[in-house]
């Protein structure tokens, strides 16, 4: 059974369509601290699609109307999905300061197990250099 993830936020996105006419289609989100759900209709009952911020490479692409910011995730991948909400909403800043924290986090991760590596090869290192007692 999968774990809940701690909800950061959730409301409506409109999310740019795949399709010829790339019309806006609202989307219930739900941003967590390590992915961002979009679910169709407005109803969490339905499949979502899960973007996991592994798979994000930033938030980019942010314009101002007078009545809506339009943004990009732009994924690993180099695929690039297009949203917009109100302009007050500031769901941007919101995607882009989890999508920092993770990367932050996922960082000083990968600096400690770089650091227990080059301790444990030292460790290793230092035994073999011993001298051996005669």
């Amino acid at each position: 059974m999968k774990m809940q993830a701690e909800v950061i936020r959730e409301g409506e996105l409109e999310k740019r369509s795949d399709s010829l006419f790339q019309l806006w289609k609202k989307k219930l989100v739900v941003l967590t601290k390590d992915s961002l759900s979009l679910f169709p209709d407005g109803h969490k009952r339905a499949k979502g699609k899960e973007l996991g911020f592994g798979s994000i490479l930033k938030v980019d692409c942010v314009e101002r109307t007078g009545k809506y910011i339009y943004f990009t995730i732009v994924t690993k991948d180099r695929k690039e999905i297009d949203f917009r909400c109100p302009d007050q909403s500031c769901w941007n800043a919101s995607i882009t300061m989890a999508l920092i924290d993770f990367q932050n986090k996922r960082a000083i991760q990968d600096f400690k197990s770089r650091q227990e590596m080059e301790a444990s090869a030292g460790q290793r290192w230092k035994y073999k250099s011993l001298p051996r007692a005669q």
